[in-house]
């Protein structure tokens, strides 16, 4: 039952992947990530990491897709599709993703071959407690600060540019 579960949850999270990257509007590709990331949340729960799958929903569907959102309003991106950024190297890239799939795919057959997928016993909240604040610490203090320059640089991007609209609009006396 644990493969059948792990292997839904883990073609979920493919399909979803795969629909992040091919989303014409990036709001659509940051809630494809959502399902994404839930999915892979789905898989840690079918190997009974339940500690390790709700510390997945929390930091990653709740923290990292709302901070990308933010980014997004911040720094009015543009959320309607832009046709001038679409080259025609997509069918090149999809089948350099695809011979990838495939090379990956037989490296997990070749290294696992049929051997089921067994429950893990390490991911309690003390185990994983552990590992990261004693072995993991520097890498996870690390993305905490790349985190922090990412929303610092998305502030100063937004005031930036309302400052030069304001500038606009306050030299000419209106707004262009």
């Amino acid at each position: 039952m644990t493969t059948v579960l792990f292997s839904v949850a883990g073609l979920v999270a493919v399909a979803a992947a795969v629909l992040v990257v091919t989303s014409r509007r990036i709001v659509h590709a940051a809630l494809w990530l959502v399902v994404a990331l839930g999915a892979v949340a789905g898989c840690f729960g079918a190997l009974h990491a339940e500690f390790v799958a709700l510390v997945q929903i929390l930091v990653y569907v709740g923290a990292i897709v709302v901070l990308v959102l933010f980014a997004l309003m911040l720094t009015k991106a543009p959320t309607n599709p832009l046709p001038e950024l679409t080259t025609g190297r997509s069918p090149f890239a999809a089948v350099v993703a695809a011979v990838l799939a495939v090379i990956l795919g037989l490296g997990i057959v070749l290294a696992f071959g049929n051997d089921k997928i067994k429950p893990v016993h390490g991911g309690s909240a003390t185990a994983v407690g552990t590992q990261v604040f004693k072995n993991w610490v520097l890498p996870f203090e690390v993305l905490s600060v790349l985190l922090l320059a990412a929303l610092i640089g998305a502030i100063a991007l937004s005031q930036r540019k309302l400052s030069e609209r304001s500038d606009t609009v306050s030299s000419s006396g209106k707004e262009d």
